[in-house]
């Protein structure tokens, strides 16, 4: 099994910064992509970003692109979404989660979620 806690979230004012982590734990998967989500009051969860586990190859939503950065570290087996620019549109609980697939060895399927973090922007 696969465990991934969130960590970093907060209030923040319009233009500020947060820097979410999300620890994983249990088993390992070489091809895995990790990814984060969020979901606001009322909307449905959306995609913000991923990263290919084995060679850091991201991607973002437009809503976030040139604000928001993930990157990992290996060696904590840890994500990290660097937020920049905060927007109250930001406002919603970021969840992690893992696909032990990144699309080549198979199909990206996010079977593994955190128990998400609260991100508030104020304007």
């Amino acid at each position: 099994q696969v465990q991934l806690v969130e960590s970093g979230g907060g209030l923040v004012t319009a233009g500020g910064s947060l820097r979410l982590s999300c620890a994983a734990s249990g088993r390992t998967f070489s091809s895995s992509m990790m990814g984060w989500f969020r979901q606001a009051p009322g909307k449905e969860r959306e995609f913000v970003a991923r990263i290919k586990w084995s060679v850091g190859t991201t991607y973002y939503a437009d809503s976030v692109k040139g604000r928001f950065t993930i990157s990992r570290d290996s060696a904590k087996n840890t994500v990290y979404l660097q937020m920049n620019s905060l927007k109250p549109g930001d406002t919603a609980v970021y969840y992690c989660a893992l696909s032990p697939f990144d699309g080549l060895a198979g199909p990206v399927k996010y079977d593994y979620w955190g128990q998400g973090t609260q991100v508030t922007v104020s304007s």
